[in-house]
């Protein structure tokens, strides 16, 4: 697979955590991300941990199906409990994504969700996802997770335009994301978020336009648009690299997010997140709000990674390997790194810029609020949220974040 894990140190075969991971856990939320690692078919932009079932063939044997993968994650589940010892925190999101989650019968999605409750407990308001492909879900199958507990679901709809899905190797039907909308709230989801991308070689304007009027017309409370990035060992990436497709383009990323931002704001959507709109604070992905504050999170299936107190980790990437590892009652994690505080300090800054209350000055060392106080001159932070102690960032900010991000971190 193209990802590669970072190094670090050994993770203790039982998943032991430091004594200091736990300090203060009580006033920090904790949510678990489930990976589901199964793909029918590989998008050709896609660079996650993600197999076919050609690519599992003989080099994972039975305990890579995805046939026992429920009992395999319910096997790590267990794990973190015994690795989080006595913590009394429930659990206040879960998100299941992928690969594809949903080409898990919905039964074993339900049954993993109730070993989480079972060892955790659910916060009475806990928040729980699955990302969805729309041709691998219909009615029964959305009201069977509705009824098995998840309040929430993600589907990949990408593009309402043919040409610019077939550039991205996906396979779904044009219009299916949108019949999915209408059946999962008949399903009685009460939040629906559709994924978008922009920026995807031979996308118009007009195509980007008929995209996102399709999006907003569907009626979900959120929506996620994404600038297509075209990730080195890709098909899509070889595909550029031998002159078949033109390579992305900066300037035409930054006309569409503009684009993107007047329709959906038009059609009553807020940003709180460079990527993310939503119709309301309760319509927020309260999960991706936990990684981009820092909060708690265990991550299990193979390749996940976790955080929990300034201790992070990651499992073994291969799903043969991820559930041998737990057959033999072993951690699954490939290695680990004991965050120090200035490690904290410049991933909070890195993240909470990006959210649309922005950071605290005082997160900043001296360059870095130098260069804030000029971004706030130069129209890319908020002027009256910087004399106010914070860093917030304009649209033009938005566009230029990973600049503007570089210099604060000094």
């Amino acid at each position: 697979m193209p990802s590669v894990l970072p190094d670090g140190e050994p993770v203790p075969d039982d998943g032991a955590l430091p004594g200091h991971a736990l300090a203060g856990a009580a006033g920090r939320p904790l949510g678990f991300y489930l990976h589901v690692p199964y793909c029918a078919t590989r998008c050709g932009y896609c660079d996650f941990n993600t197999y076919t079932a050609s690519e599992l063939r003989g080099s994972g044997g039975v305990l890579a199906s995805r046939d026992n993968y429920a009992d395999t994650l319910a096997q790590e589940i267990r794990l973190a409990r015994k690795a989080l010892g006595d913590d009394p925190r429930p659990v206040e999101t879960v998100f299941v994504g992928g690969g594809t989650p949903t080409l898990l019968a919905a039964a074993d999605l339900t049954r993993v969700l109730g070993v989480i409750r079972a060892e955790f407990g659910l916060a009475p308001d806990a928040e729980v996802t699955t990302e969805a492909n729309p041709e691998t879900v219909d009615p029964r199958y959305l009201a069977d997770l509705r009824a098995g507990g998840f309040n929430r679901v993600s589907f990949g709809m990408q593009s309402a335009r043919p040409h610019v899905l077939r550039v991205l190797d996906r396979t779904h039907t044009p219009g299916r994301p949108q019949a999915c909308v209408a059946e999962a709230h008949a399903a009685g989801f009460e939040h629906v978020n559709l994924d978008l991308i922009y920026g995807t070689p031979g996308e118009s304007d007009d195509d980007w336009r008929a995209s996102l009027e399709a999006a907003v017309g569907a009626g979900p409370d959120h929506v996620s648009a994404y600038a297509l990035i075209v990730e080195e060992g890709t098909q899509l990436a070889r595909r550029v690299r031998r002159g078949e497709i033109p390579p992305t383009d900066d300037d035409v990323h930054a006309d569409r997010y503009l684009l993107a931002e007047q329709a959906l704001t038009a059609a009553g959507y807020g940003w709180y997140e460079v990527s993310n709109w939503a119709t309301a604070p309760a319509a927020r992905c309260r999960h991706n709000e936990l990684y981009w504050r820092g909060a708690d999170w265990w991550g299990a299936g193979p390749g996940a990674h976790s955080h929990v107190g300034g201790v992070r980790w990651w499992n073994v990437k291969h799903p043969g390997a991820y559930a041998q590892a737990l057959a033999e009652s072993r951690s699954p994690g490939a290695g680990r790194e004991l965050l120090t505080d200035e490690d904290r300090r410049v991933e909070r800054v890195l993240l909470e810029l990006r959210l649309s209350d922005g950071l605290p000055l005082d997160l900043l060392r001296p360059p870095g609020a130098r260069a804030a106080a000029r971004a706030a001159a130069d129209g890319l932070l908020d002027p009256a949220a910087h004399a106010a102690g914070r860093a917030v960032l304009t649209l033009r900010g938005r566009l230029l974040a990973d600049a503007v991000v570089r210099d604060l971190v000094d």
